[in-house]
């Protein structure tokens, strides 16, 4: 294993995207696994927290507050594992960013960075850890997706085509990986009550308005489920699965002219 850190001994579940959301959720889900968990985030106090909260309940964690669009990101992954004699048994790669309104008038960089965080990274971390998971034979990454990446997004280009690779990536890699020992699930929900959709200032759209809202516990769990199990795809809900067959029976024009429709934002009234 050439590119197994020495000295590493003990495997460890790393999560990206674990300061909040589905990431901190699916922390707590697998920590009842025993496993060592490396919390990669931005918030360095609910890092902690979150590991205060994991160590009352017997678990072992440690925190890693970076941010993933750092050119040392991956490296410095890489050296708080080494330190504590640990290598990456599984990966999963929650964070994401997202960014609402028209492409050609949004702020490059903001765009930019979506991609950095959503598809760079999450490729970046992948292909590190991919080659010793095969080399031991065992191991995995759980990637967030999502619904979104299975259409076009409107006001959201970026992020619904970003989700688009994810799946697509994760359902290639299941693929190659098949009879390694190494599985690679993709959790695709649709909308699901965190914080990121006021963050990408999305929530008051038609589409935020209409579509039914997931657990985000419920998600965690049948995500991390999912990837026990060795299933490539997971879409937790009946009702976004109901969705998708609806999606796939549509034509592209009248899919891209729905998806116009309700990610408008939705007027306020005036109070008289």
């Amino acid at each position: 294993m050439a590119n197994e850190a020495k000295g590493a001994t003990r495997p460890a579940i790393v999560v990206t995207g674990a300061s909040s959301g589905i990431g901190q959720a699916i922390a707590r889900v697998a920590a009842r696994d025993g496993a060592f968990l490396l919390l990669v985030g931005r918030s360095q106090q609910a890092l902690d927290e979150l590991v205060a909260e994991l160590a009352a309940g017997g678990a072992q964690a440690a925190a890693l507050s970076i941010d993933l669009l750092d050119a040392h990101a991956l490296e410095r992954v890489e050296r708080a594992l080494s330190e504590r004699g640990l290598y990456c048994d599984v990966l999963v790669n929650s964070a994401g960013l997202g960014m609402y309104g028209p492409a050609a008038g949004a702020a490059r960089g903001e765009q930019l960075a979506v991609l950095g965080v959503n598809v760079r990274a999450l490729t970046e971390m992948t292909l590190r850890f991919l080659p010793d998971m095969i080399a031991r034979g065992r191991g995995g990454v759980l990637n967030l997706g999502s619904i979104s990446g299975y259409a076009p997004g409107p006001n959201m280009a970026v992020y619904y085509a970003s989700k688009a690779y994810v799946n697509s990536f994760s359902a290639a890699l299941a693929a190659e990986l098949a009879g390694t020992g190494v599985t690679v699930t993709c959790l695709a929900p649709g909308v699901v009550r965190t914080p990121f959709f006021a963050r990408c200032s999305v929530g008051q759209t038609r589409m935020m308005k209409l579509m039914p809202r997931s657990d985000v516990v419920d998600t965690a769990e049948a995500g991390w489920r999912a990837f026990k199990a060795g299933r490539t795809l997971v879409i937790p809900r009946m009702g976004d699965r109901m969705i998708m067959g609806f999606v796939r029976l549509l034509p592209r024009s009248a899919l891209l002219g729905l998806v116009s429709v309700l990610q408008r934002p939705v007027k306020s009234r005036a109070k008289s």
